[in-house]
């Protein structure tokens, strides 16, 4: 429902919630302010005149009880600036002396109930009058009354509104502008960056977002941006690499395969050069379907999680077969295998695992050195499972030592390596380590290489992604 009325009535631009929404506070905040100096200004103006009242009441009183006259103490009493009218009655209202202007008469029944002074306003023909009513004392039942137009004071109120009345809009149309260009300018490097994203493409890999000359939010944004940019890329650039090696390494049994077909079809064979053509046809076709499989088991890891099915293995029973059926290669090699393996119960994957101990051992068996003797060993942890293989011999190349576990990086320092890998044995072994939430390494010992692959011993473990391992020998 609520994506059906964001298609009907599609947001407005982020410039414009911006600008709305600073438009709003700022006449919230002006509204308030205005009602705030308005009853503060109101109350300060009626506190002013009420002191002043206060003031000449209390002086008339003083001088009705000094002088025993109303009308003398009018007369005698303090002037100064004080230009309130005044007014003393008696307890029935009648006027036994007054002082300035006419003042409206206070309502009787104040009178009658006056005990303690009181501030009233009455209205009158010229406008409201603010009047203090003080009543003398208990033996002169005599009141005082001062007062004073409040015209003045409402003049002013009034000109005060109607200047917040003019001033507050105006101040909110200027500040919505102000906001409206400052958002644009903010917003501007991101729009300048949205078109540059717009125009991204695979033909300009290279390309990246423009960055202001600032240390801002909107600048982090473009860093954080173009870094993406620059995984993607290096992302871009790997899947390149392995289709162009893929390509080249199944181009060589492809021609292979080719010439043995074309050479036996070139003229009449007899049974035995026929028998060895498909011989040699059928090991070109086992050499591409390995390569196919290894390149579908990276394609795998990388898109997401090699997939394996632990079960409950002896580590001990699978080893002993695995160097079991490598023991004639490594005899027609010149080297032997040996295994020093603790008998321990694993949750694996015993296919994937076998894969990886395969590949493994044809490497050590490829790069070792005639006469020497590969050591398989593994030590069982707590929490996970260390195989280790060494072999004797050069070792790693030093320029591929920090990537061996790169797609399609071959090539050793041994010198029985008559045919060179495709490169993806290594690879394969990081993406099963991987995938039961283990690791692989590779460095070069006195001696020889030593590859150690490390497996959690149980799914319990927290298993890690099987990207497809970067690596081969």
């Amino acid at each position: 429902m609520k994506r059906s009325l964001n298609k009907i009535l599609p947001r407005p631009a982020l410039r414009v919630r911006i600008t709305v929404a600073a438009s709003a506070s700022i006449a919230i905040i002006l509204v308030t302010l205005s009602l705030l100096v308005y009853i503060q200004l109101h109350a300060g103006l009626l506190r002013a005149i009420d002191t002043g009242l206060q003031a000449r009441a209390s002086a008339i009183a003083g001088s009705v009880g000094q002088f025993k006259q109303a009308s003398r103490a009018i007369a005698d009493g303090p002037d100064g600036v004080n230009t309130a009218a005044v007014q003393i009655l008696a307890p029935d209202g009648h006027v036994v002396a007054q002082s300035g202007s006419d003042l409206p008469p206070p309502p009787a029944a104040s009178l009658r109930r006056l005990s303690q002074p009181v501030f009233t306003s009455v209205p009158s023909r010229r406008g409201p009058v603010r009047l203090y009513l003080l009543p003398v004392d208990e033996r002169t039942p005599l009141v005082i009354v001062a007062g004073t137009s409040l015209a003045g004071m409402t003049g002013t109120m009034r000109r005060l509104g109607l200047l917040l009345l003019i001033g507050d809009p105006a101040a909110l149309i200027l500040t919505s502008l102000v906001a409206w260009l400052m958002t644009g300018a903010a917003l501007r490097p991101m729009e300048r960056m949205r078109r540059e994203a717009a125009a991204y493409s695979v033909a300009e890999p290279m390309r990246r977002l423009p960055l202001p000359d600032s240390n801002d939010e909107v600048a982090r944004l473009g860093e954080t941006f173009n870094s993406l940019l620059d995984r993607l890329q290096a992302a871009l650039d790997r899947e390149r690499r392995l289709l162009d090696n893929a390509s080249h390494e199944l181009r060589t049994p492809l021609s292979a395969l080719k010439a043995e077909l074309d050479l036996a079809l070139s003229r009449p064979r007899s049974q035995s050069e026929l028998t060895a053509a498909l011989r040699s046809a059928s090991d070109e076709a086992n050499r591409l379907s390995r390569l196919a499989q290894d390149v579908l088991v990276l394609s795998r890891a990388r898109d997401g999680g090699l997939p394996i099915h632990r079960v409950s293995t002896d580590l001990t029973d699978l080893v002993d077969r695995v160097c079991a059926r490598h023991r004639p290669s490594a005899g027609q090699a010149g080297c032997q295998i040996d295994t020093r393996v603790q008998p321990t119960s694993i949750e694996v994957d015993p296919m994937r695992l076998t894969q990886a101990l395969d590949n493994l051992l044809d490497n050590a068996i490829r790069y070792s050195r005639s006469g020497g003797t590969i050591t398989v060993t593994a030590d069982a942890g707590r929490d996970s499972v260390t195989i280790t293989i060494q072999n004797p011999g050069n070792g790693f190349a030093p320029l591929i030592l920090d990537k061996a576990f790169e797609p399609f990086v071959s090539g050793g320092a041994a010198s029985n390596e008559d045919q060179p890998g495709s490169g993806l044995g290594l690879a394969i072994v990081r993406a099963v380590a991987q995938a039961h939430g283990g690791e692989v390494t590779a460095a070069n010992v006195p001696g020889g290489a030593r590859v150690a692959m490390t497996l959690a011993r149980s799914a319990l473990q927290p298993t890690a992604t099987a990207t497809a391992a970067d690596g081969a020998r």
